[in-house]
């Protein structure tokens, strides 16, 4: 079994941004699912309950792409 490490109590800290961050790069690691994803991928972050309904990202497409057929035509769509 593993034994659990003691928990450090949470420091109160406001809501709010630093002026300023330090990184520390030599502690970085390498995106291990980078070789996972296409480079034409865009990652979308799903809300709890939709995630709840589609088990894979192949079944948020197929709807996506269904949903799209249903849609008027745009001319002049800009790409982001």
């Amino acid at each position: 079994m593993k034994k659990k490490l003691p928990t450090k109590p949470k420091s109160k800290q406001p809501d709010e941004l630093a002026p300023e961050y330090s990184f520390d790069y030599r502690k970085a690691k390498p995106n291990r699912f980078a070789k996972r994803t296409r480079r034409e991928s865009v990652a979308v972050l799903l809300d709890p309950d939709v995630a709840q309904v589609f088990e894979t990202g192949r079944a948020v497409n197929d709807v996506l792409r269904a949903l799209m057929t249903t849609m008027p035509t745009r001319r002049g769509r800009r790409r982001r």
